[in-house]
C-alpha cells in the first residue's frame, strides 16, 4: 500500500510519518520510507543523526541511473534522456517491488534499523544553493513520482512518502500515486485550510483522503476540527513526551509511546488496510497516461525534442507483480 502524508509545514507531517513508519517496522512489516518534503526531516525523525542523514544519497542526483534502469528494453522509450517525472511504464520497462534487491535501492536506499525491524529510507535530497534561482523542487520530487509509476505493491507492503508541504504535489500527478492520503492538520484556521485546498483540487481523482488532527489538546479543538472537516477526520493525535524525546536524540523504546498514540497509530493502518479493496490499477494507470500527456504538452516535447505521447503503451496496464497486458 501507497501512502502520503501531507500538511502545512509545522503541521507536524513528517513526525506522524516517522511514527507510522516506526509502527509498521514494529510489526514486521516491508516497508520503504521516502522523504520527499523540501525539507528533509524524515531521517532524523527516524533516529538518524545529522551526520548520518546527510550523508544519505539523494534520489534527485540519481535521476539518469533511475531512468536507465526502469526503461529497461521498452522499445518505446528511445532514450533514459527522453523520460520524464511521467512517464509510465510498458513492454520491456522494469518494475519496482518492496521486496527485492535492484540498483535503484542500491544506489538511493539505505536501511534504517528501529528497534529490531528495519525499512529502507530514501530521500529526494535537498534543495541545494546551486538550485537556487534555475531550478524548482519539482526537479527532485519527479525521482519520486518515476519511481511510483513503475512500482507494483502488495498487500501487507507499504511504502509511506513524507510529502512537500501544501499543496505542491499537485503541480504533477503524483498526488494520485497513493492509494490513501493522510493530510495533518492543526486544529487552526492555517491548518483546515490546506485541507479544504487538497480536498479540492483532489476530488476529480478517487483520491481517498484522511485527516489527522495533530496538536490536539482538548474538546474545544476536537469540536473545531469535526466542524470543519466532518466525516474525513479519522483520529486526533496530541502531545507525546515519547517524541519530545525523540526530539532531543534521546528516543525511548518504542513500546513505551503512549497507548492513546499507539491506538492512533493502529487506526491509520486499519485505514490503509481497507483501501487495498479499492484499488483499481487501470484507474491508476489511466491516470499515469493523463498526467503524462498534460506533461508533454506542456513542457516536456520541447525539453525533451520528441513526442511523448509516443512512450505510451495502450496495451498495458499496471497491475500487482507485472505489468499486464489487456
Amino acid at each position: 500500500m501507497k501512502i502520503a502524508f501531507v500538511g502545512k509545514g509545522g503541521s507536524g507531517k513528517t513526525t506522524l510519518s516517522a511514527l507510522f513508519i516506526r509502527h509498521l517496522a514494529h510489526a514486521g512489516a516491508p516497508v520503504v520510507a521516502v522523504d520527499a518534503d523540501i525539507n528533509q526531516h524524515l531521517g532524523p525523525a527516524l533516529g538518524m543523526n545529522e551526520a548520518e542523514a546527510a550523508a544519505l544519497p539523494a534520489m534527485g542526483d540519481r535521476l539518469p541511473l533511475i531512468k536507465d534502469y526502469l526503461r529497461g528494453s521498452n522499445p518505446r522509450i528511445v532514450s533514459a534522456e527522453t523520460m520524464i517525472k511521467t512517464t509510465p511504464p510498458g513492454e520491456g520497462s522494469r518494475l519496482l517491488r518492496v521486496r527485492e534487491d535492484n540498483p535503484v535501492y542500491d544506489a538511493c536506499a539505505r536501511p534504517v534499523e528501529l528497534d529490531g525491524g528495519a525499512v529502507r529510507l530514501m530521500v529526494t535530497g535537498p534543495f541545494t544553493e546551486s538550485d537556487v534561482g534555475v531550478a524548482c523542487y519539482h526537479s527532485k520530487t519527479g525521482a519520486v513520482e518515476l519511481c511510483l509509476n513503475h512500482l507494483v505493491d502488495g498487500h501487507g507492503e507499504y511504502v509511506v512518502v513524507d510529502m512537500t508541504a501544501g499543496s505542491d504535489s499537485f503541480a504533477s500527478g503524483l498526488f494520485t500515486r497513493f492509494d490513501i492520503t493522510f493530510l495533518v492538520a492543526e486544529p487552526t484556521r492555517k491548518g483546515v485550510s490546506v485541507y479544504r485546498q487538497y480536498k479540492e483540487y483532489a476530488r476529480d481523482f478517487g483520491v481517498v483522503l484522511k485527516v489527522v488532527g495533530n496538536k490536539v489538546q482538548g474538546q474545544d479543538d476536537l469540536d473545531f476540527l469535526r466542524t470543519e472537516v466532518g466525516d474525513d477526520l479519522l483520529v486526533t493525535v496530541g502531545h507525546s513526551d515519547w517524541v519530545r524525546a525523540l526530539e532531543k536524540g534521546r528516543p525511548p523504546r518504542f513500546e513505551l509511546l503512549e497507548d492513546a498514540n499507539r491506538r492512533a497509530l493502529r487506526l491509520l493502518q486499519t485505514a490503509v488496510d481497507a483501501t487495498y479493496e479499492l484499488r483499481n490499477w487501470e484507474r491508476y494507470t489511466r491516470q499515469m497516461v493523463h498526467f503524462h500527456l498534460k506533461n508533454a504538452a506542456s513542457w516536456g516535447n520541447a525539453r525533451t525534442g520528441v513526442d511523448l505521447a509516443a512512450q505510451i503503451d495502450p496495451g498495458f496496464v499496471l497491475g500487482e507483480g507485472a505489468v499486464v497486458r489487456v
